[in-house]
């Protein structure tokens, strides 16, 4: 049994207005400056990484509605934080991995090595054909990303870089500067050409929230393919989920109450998509779907004490990095950091004497 990790604590960057399907206004603005706020105080409260997720359409909020560029914001992020490791989304059916290289060398320069990626296959449909983007077949676009992840790697450690692939070819690139520190590359995925192709490819893995059986079977899982690939160890084990901390848990259960109220509508307008394209090993109700990647199921609501417990429950089973989302988002991440963060590493410290 592998000993239990230190958390690590990771918090989604709103690139969308907030996590909410059925709540308009989260409080939390469509704005650079507001993302560069919630880091600066993530930083100080603790908080070890954020990933900021790739999307070109609102899949929260509705197609209709704003969301910013992922890789522009991280950039914008490099430059005014110091401490957070950006994790930033990537799909290979909308990027080119010898411009990809290129960017993220850029990107790591400008933040000093704190720069790693997310490789997502794909999941809507209705993206990819408004922005022009590579959407084959669900186990086609695992074996493109396969490729695409030996070019990216080929180029920040080979001059020249030559390749021969179905999807990819080059004679001979040069890439320069190289990342200062090679990106981690994290992914997630729960089919089986998701699981199979992650084993082959990815540092760590990622996960949507889940239940503590839930996430002991898919830490167990993923160990016993890497091992039986003669892979080394997964770095990082990750899952989602959403927080909510209050002083009791009749208050918390309210929030819950209020955030799940479905009332349809544009905002669930990706619901099909994400249950059909995406091969899930968990069936997610329209209720559920009413809060980002399955966040409610780790079940990380209630009071400090409980969330805490809860957090380090899941540590003990292999699940070594969170990425939490909160509503409105930068006072409850104040208040998670205030609160919760410090009851976890007293529990962590009691648990490893």
């Amino acid at each position: 049994m592998t000993s239990p990790q230190r958390v690590r604590f990771g918090y989604w960057t709103p690139i969308f207005g907030g996590w909410l399907r059925n709540v308009d206004d989260e409080q939390t603005p469509v704005s650079f400056a507001h993302v560069a706020e919630i880091a600066r105080v993530a930083e100080e409260g603790g908080f070890d990484l954020t990933l900021i997720p790739e999307l070109n359409l609102n899949d929260i909020k509705g197609v209709e509605a704003p969301s910013l560029d992922a890789w522009a914001v991280t950039a914008g992020l490099a430059a005014v934080t110091s401490k957070l490791e950006l994790m930033t989304a990537v799909r290979p059916g909308f990027h080119n991995p010898f411009h990809t290289a290129k960017q993220a060398a850029t990107i790591d320069e400008i933040s000093g090595g704190r720069f790693t990626l997310n490789v997502v296959s794909a999941w809507w449909a209705e993206e990819a054909k408004q922005y022009d983007g590579l959407f084959s077949a669900h186990d086609d676009r695992y074996a493109r990303t396969i490729e695409w992840v030996e070019v990216l790697r080929g180029l920040w450690s080979e001059t020249p870089f030559a390749y021969e692939g179905e999807y990819y070819r080059t004679e001979g690139t040069y890439l320069e500067p190289k990342p200062r520190v090679t990106p981690r590359l994290y992914a997630g995925g729960e089919s089986e050409a998701g699981r199979t192709s992650i084993t082959r490819f990815a540092d760590a893995y990622l996960t949507h929230g889940g239940t503590l059986k839930e996430l002991e079977t898919k830490v167990a899982d993923m160990r016993r393919r890497r091992s039986e690939a003669g892979a080394t160890p997964f770095e990082a084990f990750g899952m989602a989920a959403y927080a909510i901390v209050r002083d009791t848990e009749e208050e918390a259960q309210a929030e819950i109450d209020r955030i799940t109220d479905v009332r349809g509508g544009a905002a669930y307008g990706s619901y099909q998509d994400f249950v059909s394209k995406s091969k899930l090993d968990t069936q997610v109700d329209l209720k559920e779907y009413s809060v980002s990647n399955r966040g409610l199921r780790p079940n990380l609501v209630g009071t400090p004490d409980q969330v805490a417990e809860r957090i380090v429950a899941f540590a003990n089973v292999g699940v070594s990095t969170l990425l939490l989302q909160f509503s409105p988002h930068l006072p409850e991440l104040q208040r998670f950091a205030a609160e919760v963060i410090p009851r976890v590493r007293r529990l962590e410290a009691q648990r490893d004497a």
